[in-house]
């Protein structure tokens, strides 16, 4: 068993100094002020080694018995039941139990929620074999910057209230990760999402990259009829994730969490027009000099140059 850091005495210091009380050495007086412990602390350890523990180590704080624990046959019941989808009510009316007791068998038995009854979902993972043939597009809401704030010195009651919010849209090719993304004033709203949907396809055009397909959640923007119009106009299928499926446009999900950890909140920012000013940078900086995970440590640049030069040399 681990001893606590804060431990007045280790067991080491038990033996040592317990046995000089029989010995006639020392005082349980003395023992206490020496271990830094009550004279009842002593008396305890005292009796444990007169009764034959050698090693006085710490022992666990749990009961010996539980004369008032559930019986196993009644949770074994209760699991077999909430296999079956009951509710912790219905468990605890057709077995007279309380609600608590049958709350605490099933958080015990890891039954508490009805997504752990079911299967483990298994990833499904995929990539797109051609540049251009998905991007997906997401949005994410970022809190403006007056002054630094609570991230950096750390003191939340000088905080700036009232000064609104910015939103990051970005786009991520789905078999290279190159990545295109703007800070707007307004965020899933009809223009706003088609503005930046027209601006991000012709950026991916400019680097050679014909985008037939891209994929959005379900939200107001992305289903209004300027977002369909420029679909149409560009001639991109659109699809949709499904309904509380926010893994299905996981690429978007995940650059998103990059992009906020490294480059939003990531650096020290006096203004937003700072933090602005700096996305540029940091997207030239992803797209050809960070190494990627899934792209076997390569650059999305690298990756989309060997997409469209098979036998060519990257320079």
């Amino acid at each position: 068993m681990q001893v606590h850091a804060n431990a007045p005495w280790t067991p080491l210091r038990r033996r040592q100094l317990i046995p000089k009380i029989d010995a006639g050495q020392l005082s349980v007086a003395d023992v206490a002020e020496l271990g830094g412990v009550s004279e009842r602390t002593v008396f305890k350890w005292l009796d444990r080694w007169r009764h034959g523990d050698q090693l006085l180590a710490d022992r666990p704080s749990i009961a010996r018995s539980l004369p008032h624990a559930t019986p196993p046959a009644m949770v074994a019941t209760i699991e077999q039941l909430r296999r079956q989808r009951w509710t912790v009510p219905a468990i605890g009316d057709a077995l007279r139990m309380p609600y608590s007791t049958v709350t605490a068998v099933c958080r015990r038995l890891g039954l508490n929620r009805l997504s752990k009854l079911g299967p483990v979902e298994p990833p499904n993972r995929y990539q797109r074999r051609h540049a251009g043939e998905l991007i997906h597009v997401d949005v994410k809401k970022l809190g403006k910057i007056g002054r630094p704030g609570h991230r950096v010195h750390g003191d939340r009651t000088t905080r700036v209230r009232g000064i609104g919010w910015e939103y990051l849209h970005v786009a991520v090719d789905d078999a290279t990760r190159l990545a295109y993304a703007e800070v707007l004033d307004k965020g899933e709203t009809a223009q706003t999402t088609a503005g930046f949907l027209e601006r991000a396809v012709a950026w991916f055009a400019a680097r050679g990259v014909h985008v037939r397909r891209v994929m959005t959640d379900n939200g107001p923007g992305y289903r209004s009829r300027d977002h369909a119009r420029v679909c149409h106009q560009l001639g991109l299928k659109h699809l949709r994730t499904r309904a509380y499926r926010p893994r299905t446009n996981g690429k978007a999900e995940r650059f998103i969490r990059l992009i906020t950890n490294s480059w939003a909140y990531g650096v020290t920012y006096q203004t937003s027009q700072h933090r602005r000013r700096a996305l540029p940078a940091w997207l030239h900086y992803y797209n050809h000099h960070r190494p990627h995970g899934s792209l076997n440590r390569a650059t999305p640049g690298l990756r989309l140059h060997q997409l469209n030069n098979p036998a060519g040399i990257y320079s």
